[in-house]
Order: C-alpha cells, then structure tokens, then sequence
C-alpha cells in the first residue's frame, strides 16, 4: 500500500467515479486523506421524543439533535400563506418540523419512512405537541441508522458534489469508503513538522490528528486535530513568507540614500499644512532604511485622506536629491494624472523632471515619451499598468512606489521591480488592511501605518436611506451646492445594457434625468471608463477648477481624487459594492474643512431603522449572517468612520480572496484554517515559521527534511517563483 495509491484502486470506487473525485482535485488516497469533512455530528448528544417532552417541561430552552424517520409530509395553507409541516417519527413518539420560508425548495427533500437527523429549538405548542420551526436536518441511510442509533459515535459529513451522488455515492457510501481509507492508509503519514515544534505547540501528531478530523473519539480529540491541521497550513504559509523576507534582508543591498536636510525642510516649508505626528514617525522609520544600506521594502497604509501621498512624494524628493529615478504606479489614468499634475506644483522649485506614462497615450506620443524616459538618468515616471511593458529601461532606477498595491498581481509587481538593480519599494495602501491578512499577503514587507487623520479635517456624517427620501436629498444637495460646494453621484453601472435584471441604476440613463430634470440649474457633468483618456482630463481639471457643481459617475473616482470644496458623496445601489470599496468612495468628500455627508440610498424594502446591534455576529446564527450580509455590511458602514474596523468586518463577510485579490498574491489558498477566526493559531505558526527560517535559512538540517520536501511539493503545486535550493 502507498499514500500514492489512484483512489480508483479502492474498493468500490472504479475508473468513473475516480474521474469525478480528480474533478475535484482527489486523485491519490493522500489525497482522499485530506479531504475532511465539513461537520459532524454528535450522535451521543441526541434525544428521543420522550427525553425531549420531559426537557421541555422542565422550562429547557437549547438545541436538541433528535434522529427519526418522516411520518408524513403536508402543505398546509394558512390565509393567503403556505406552511410546510413534517411529522417525525421514532421509538417513543412524534414531533412536528414546520417551515414558513423556502417551501418550493424543501417540500420535496422529506421522503416517507427515511431516517433523518435534524437540529433545532424545540417548543411546545398551545396544543401541547413538540414543534421544532426551521430545523437544520441530514439524511440518513436506514441501514446506517439501524446500525449506529444507539453507538454514540460523533458522525463525519462530507461535501458530495452532485455528479458523485448520480453514481450512487451517498453519505453513507462515503462515510464507509473514509472509514477504510483512514482505517488502513492512515498509519502510513509521516510527520512533516520535526519534533521540537511538535512538543513546544503542544501538537498531537499528524496520525491522530487525521483520524479524529475525520472520526472523532470525542470533541477534545476534534479540537486537537483540527487545531493541529491547521497550525501546519499556516505554519507552511508563513514559512514561504519567512524566506522571502530573509532572502530580501540578506541578499538584496540597497542603494544608500542620503537625507540632505536643507531640501526636506524647504520642501516642509512650501507645503501648505503642517505633517501630523503620524507621518513623521513613519518619515523616521522609512529614513533609517534608506540609509541603512539595504532596500527599503515597506507598506505604508493608512485610512483614506490621512496623509500618505506626501509621504511618499518626500521619498521620492530624497532619491531624486541623490540622483536616481523614481517610479509611481497607479491603477487608473485619472489618479495617474492628479500625481503628475500635484508633483509638478509641489516640485515647482526643485528643477525636477516629470513625465506621465499612461496606456492612452498615441502612438506618436507613446514613442516620445519611451525617447524621454530611457535616455533621462534622474527622472520621476509617474504610470498605470503600461509601465510593466517590456520596452520601458529605466536606467537608474532608485525607488518603486506601488499606489492602491491590492489593485496589482504579484507578477505585475515583480515585473516593475526587475527594471531597477535593487530598488527601494513602498508599497502604499488606502483600504485598510486587517492585521492577519498583512501578515500573510504582506508578511514579508516592514510595516508602517498613518493613523491620525490631518487637523482640519471634520468627521464624514454617513446616513443610510431609501428611495422615498431621494427628493428630500436631491435639494439638500441643492442647498450645499448654493453653499459653493460640489457633489458626486456615483451609480453602479454605465449603462442599461449591463443591467442584466438586477435592478441597478446606470449612470447614463440618471445622468440623462438628473441634469435635464432635478439639477436643471446646475453644471451637471458625467464620468465614466469608458470615455477617452482627453475626455476624463478635461472633466477632472473642469471639476478642480468648479467649472461642475455635481459629477455623475461610476466607480472610476473611487482612488484618490482629491476635491477639496466636494462635501456630498451620494451612493445608489450601495448593496453591490464592498465595504473597502464604499469606504474609498467615501473618502472622495471630506478632504476640507467643510462639514461632509456620504448618503447611501437602497431599494424601498430595506429597513435602514433597524438598529446596528440586531447585526451584531455575537447575536446571529451563521445562517443568519449569511441572510443578513447587506444589512450588516450598510448599517456598519453607517455606524463607523474606521477603515480598520470595516476591513475586518469584510474579511469575515467576504473572505480575504475577494477583498485583496489573494489569488494573485503568489501565495497557496487556505483549506483548512480561516484568516478571520484563526489569528491566535497563525500567530503561533509565524512565529515557529519565523524562529525555524532564522536558525536554518536553506532548510539543510536533517530535521528540517521533511518540511524541506513538503514546501518543496507546495511550491510545485502552486507555480510559486520561489525557489528552495
């Protein structure tokens, strides 16, 4: 026998049902080891319909677990509603499941005289009959139940796709094919971790840790198991993390930069403010790696507005000051454009040279401006994703500064990096970032953080309301424009062609109504990508020059616009975006020293009175949040003016795949821990990762063997452009 086995070896399996297991990626009995289940349950917890009478009687007011067979099943009609009633049956009695939602899907899952497990809130009735509403419940296969009714084993389910149950590979089937596999291959694991990590994070080993996630002896073995199978997972994360910082801190020398203070403080001196206490700790952190000798690689985040631009365009000063290029990548020609144009009058009396590098550009232009920047030694390109095209040389490269870095892939990222020898990297982030997912996707990069917001500056009034209010909120933007101030209406769509039946708003179509009906009055213009890079430019210096009161847009204004006299931020169709995504677009208004107002407007269903703690996790079943997920998303974005907070609050709701683009972060997916509930475990996992890559940074000791061979299959697996010599 070998953990390398084809599953289609195994009893009962054959080459067809093999070729719907490699679907999902099982191909070997390692693999089928590893594919555990995603509950259990507790079969020396449940009931019978006799236990449960006698709780409820003495006031019991929990979950129960009770296993039946279904008696009958009927759809009853109340008035103008439906109810789904399923009378259970066992030894000592019966009870009564009912459903008031749902009932299309589930009227037709309860079959006669089937055996059931079902979970749920028991009440008596006014008629003193047992009623569980809204049940979770698990089929049964009658020779199983039969079998193990009165063994009190905690039972594994496993997550069948479709195609497997067609050929007849039920929870039972698949429960008998695990119990063989872990019965006999299970014994053959060898342990990847050495011992010293072993024994100093209390691990049981891999063996017993597969067999009790699989087949739980009790939930005490459960837990170890499943915290064992996930120590490793992070612990193997951290350590692809672990050696590309060290190989970052020992191989790569930076340029030295010197400070010369006479220019910082004439820059300091023309700037119209004054740099909050925030921004200097962090100048004095990023200042100690450019004259340490080695390359500054460093994330600087911080909530939207805080300050971080003019941080980064000090670096760039400085390396300027010592005669190299520095590069400025962004996401969107339109941010490209406002750095350019913000360089220019900040750097208006230090003779520096400029240029914009954006894919818009005619060819004639293009070829001009490729002319300009290879030939010039000491320059400041400022670019969107263009700049990763092969025929840009930078001969001088100094300084790499990556803007709203979660908008770029790993490649991407590295490409830029390869045009310079050894450049310094500042990546920067304005969607905060929460702290486990920093010390995953940016574990390998020295942290800095902004957070203090500029002195001026008044909090943001975010109001959730409905489409009733619109008119109401159509003349307080009136009123605020009177005011002398400007407003963005921002809808989620360009035009109806996309609309696809989701009853979303288009900007076209509004902009259409807005400007020719409501704002009739007012110099009313619409933005958008589609429109040509000319036609974005000269909307936005129109908008700075307050030649448009209100700007009807997409979510191309979303990065870093920066509009001081703009104080209304009116969002429709709020539900569509993320919470990262309404807290940037938020952060388009407030950049003055006006009162400012983010009014999101949902549909006329939803209840923005309800208040915020009825969306608390602490009181919501799981079922409930994943029902809930808008409400909680808009009435918290409501109720929070902190990024962080709402970046954490997304992790939970989204996961990290969809805020941060984890799937290009050159990083292996999770299966089995989860970065919002398993920080204490990834601590503990970095830091035996960490700890291991500081004593043997090569992986050459006997010990480290094993982890050698099974990074070394992580990589492979995962095209990692990592190497392990």
């Amino acid at each position: 026998m070998s953990l390398d086995d084809p599953i289609h070896l195994l009893p009962n399996i054959g080459l067809k049902r093999a070729e719907f297991f490699n679907s999902i990626g099982i191909r070997t009995v390692k693999d089928l080891l590893f594919f555990f289940p995603h509950k259990h349950l507790d079969r020396r917890n449940i009931v019978d319909s006799e236990k449960l009478a006698h709780y409820l009687a003495t006031g019991y007011e929990g979950e129960v677990t009770i296993v039946a067979k279904v008696y009958s099943n009927d759809l009853l009609r109340y008035g103008k509603k439906h109810v789904l009633k399923v009378t259970m049956k066992d030894e000592k009695g019966f009870f009564d499941l009912v459903w008031f939602n749902g009932i299309e899907y589930l009227k037709n899952k309860f079959i006669e005289n089937e055996f059931y497990a079902v979970s749920g809130k028991p009440v008596f009735t006014k008629y003193n009959h047992i009623q569980i509403a809204h049940p979770d419940f698990d089929k049964l296969e009658n020779a199983e139940t039969n079998d193990y009714m009165h063994t009190g084993k905690i039972i594994p389910f496993y997550k069948i796709p479709e195609k497997l149950r067609k050929y007849k590979l039920g929870d039972f089937s698949l429960r008998k094919l695990m119990s063989y596999v872990v019965e006999k291959y299970s014994p053959l694991l060898k342990d990847s971790l050495p011992k010293n990590i072993v024994e100093s994070n209390n691990l049981i080993d891999l063996t017993t840790s597969v067999r009790n996630y699989h087949f739980p002896i009790d939930h005490e073995l459960f837990s170890q198991a499943l915290y064992r199978i996930k120590f490793e997972e992070l612990f193997f994360l951290e350590l692809i993390i672990g050696i590309k910082k060290n190989r970052f801190n020992e191989l790569i020398n930076g340029n030295k930069l010197k400070i010369d203070p006479v220019v910082i403080k004439k820059f300091l001196s023309s700037l119209p403010f004054e740099l909050t206490e925030s921004q200097l700790k962090v100048l004095s952190e990023i200042r100690k790696d450019f004259e340490s000798g080695k390359a500054l690689n460093r994330l600087l985040q911080g909530d939207v507005g805080s300050g971080k631009t003019i941080v980064a365009f000090i670096c760039i000063l400085i390396a300027s000051s010592n005669n190299y290029q520095s590069v400025i990548t962004v996401p969107t020609e339109v941010l490209a454009r406002q750095h350019f144009n913000n360089l220019k009058k900040y750097f208006n009396d230090f003779n520096k040279n400029i240029f914009l590098f954006i894919g818009g550009l005619s060819p004639r232009d293009r070829l001009e401006k490729l002319e300009e920047i290879n030939s010039t030694k000491n320059s400041i390109i400022i670019g969107t994703h263009a700049l990763f095209e092969e025929d840009i040389t930078l001969k001088n490269l100094g300084l790499i500064i990556i803007d709203e870095q979660h908008k770029f892939g790993v490649l991407q990222r590295s490409k830029i990096i390869k045009k310079g020898i050894s450049p310094h990297v500042l990546i920067m982030s304005a969607t905060p970032i929460p702290r486990t997912l920093s010390m995953t996707l940016y574990g390998d990069l020295d942290v800095s953080t902004i957070n203090e917001m500029p002195m001026n500056r008044k909090p943001i009034k975010t109001l959730l309301r409905t489409e009733n209010d619109l008119n109401n909120i159509y003349n307080f933007i009136k009123s605020r424009i009177d005011q002398h101030e400007q407003a963005f209406i921002v809808y989620p769509i360009i035009d109806e062609s996309i609309n696809l039946n989701l009853n979303l708003k288009s900007a076209e179509l509004y902009f259409d109504k807005l400007s020719k009906d409501i704002f009739n009055e007012y110099k009313v213009q619409l933005l958008h990508g589609r429109m040509s890079t000319n036609d974005k430019e000269t909307i936005m210096n129109r908008l700075k020059k307050k030649e448009i009161d209100i700007l009807i847009s997409t979510t191309v204004i979303e990065v870093g616009i920066d509009i001081p006299d703009a104080t209304i931020m009116l969002i429709n169709n709020p539900e569509r975006f993320g919470l990262s995504q309404l807290h940037q677009l938020r952060g388009r208004v407030g950049r003055g020293d006006k009162q400012s107002y983010c009014i999101l407007v949902v549909n006329k269903n939803f209840d923005s009175k309800i208040p915020v703690e009825n969306y608390s996790f602490e009181f919501m079943s799981q079922q409930q949040v994943e029902k809930n997920k808008t409400a909680i998303r808009l009435k918290s974005f409501e109720q929070t003016l902190d990024g962080f907070k709402l970046a954490e609050l997304d992790l939970q709701l989204r996961g990290p795949g969809d805020i941060f683009g984890t799937k290009q972060s050159g990083l292996p997916e999770l299966k089995y821990a989860s970065l919002p509930n398993d920080f204490e475990i990834l601590i503990k996992a970095r830091e035996a990762a960490f700890t291991l890559i500081s004593s043997d940074p090569l992986l050459i000791d006997s010990d480290n063997e094993n982890i050698k061979k099974k990074l070394a299959i992580i990589l492979a697996s995962h095209s990692s452009p990592i190497l392990i010599s």
